[in-house]
């Protein structure tokens, strides 16, 4: 049953995303690996392309929530004449290898058991997202919903097609994750976690990094903001903690 389309946002990923690709091709029913590159300045549209993803290109960096939705539109055109639209696969373009590991995250969606699944990665490797974003990602889930995840950051997810139409917009940045989860709760979908073994690259400790987490919290905060105003105090309370 060829049901299924892997979209993969990336950024400078020449590195790891043709591995990726030549992984994700090789997935149960996927027949479809779209490759939505945001911005790059490297190689990452020829190496996608060479390794058999279609490629939808961004002028500009535009972040990861725009990209998620040009790779789900991109898909919906090739869907046309289609009897039942594809389910929808993202995982980030630096699994390489790994991403071979994600069948697992499609097999509730198919089955009708879950509207949206998230990975809960069995590896030791440590998930991007400092503690304190993921804390904050967290209990903001927990608050607006009742929901705890265990990893709310988590980009690899399947949706079916009406899961991701129902939430959009999605919210822009690092903050589309966390925005999804509420949306789609908050709307009666369905949403499970399922423990995969798949690993991305570690997040480091240098300079660029810590910008990387700058930026992670304060999408959040402000996707967290607009669906939940009572997360301002507990925001409040991790800047001070921060300081």
């Amino acid at each position: 049953m060829q049901d299924v389309a892997v979209i993969i946002p990336a950024k400078d990923e020449a590195d790891r995303v043709a591995a990726t690709v030549r992984a994700a091709r090789e997935l149960p029913g996927a027949d479809l690996v779209v490759v939505v590159d945001d911005g790059s300045s490297d190689g990452t549209a020829g190496a996608a392309r060479q390794a058999g993803a279609r490629v939808v290109r961004h002028g500009r960096n535009r972040g990861k929530g725009a990209a998620m939705e040009s790779g789900a539109e991109a898909v919906r055109l090739l869907d046309e004449g289609r009897e039942l639209p594809r389910h929808l696969l993202f995982l980030d373009a630096d699994l390489a290898d790994t991403a071979a590991e994600a069948a697992p995250l499609v097999e509730p969606v198919r089955s009708g058991d879950a509207d949206m699944t998230i990975a809960a990665f069995s590896s030791t490797v440590k998930l991007g997202g400092h503690g304190f974003v993921v804390r904050l990602s967290r209990e903001g889930i927990r608050r607006a919903t009742g929901w705890e995840a265990t990893q709310p950051l988590n980009g690899q997810r399947c949706l079916t097609r009406a899961a991701f139409d129902a939430a959009l917009p999605l919210a822009p940045g690092f903050g589309v994750e966390t925005a999804l989860t509420i949306d789609l709760l908050r709307k009666g979908f369905r949403v499970t976690e399922v423990e995969v073994p798949l690993a991305h690259r570690a997040t480091g400790t240098d300079w660029r990094a810590q910008v990387h987490r700058a930026r992670q919290f304060r999408d959040v905060a402000r996707a967290l903001t607009v669906r939940e105003p009572a997360i301002a105090t507990q925001l409040a309370r991790l800047r001070n903690h921060r300081r």
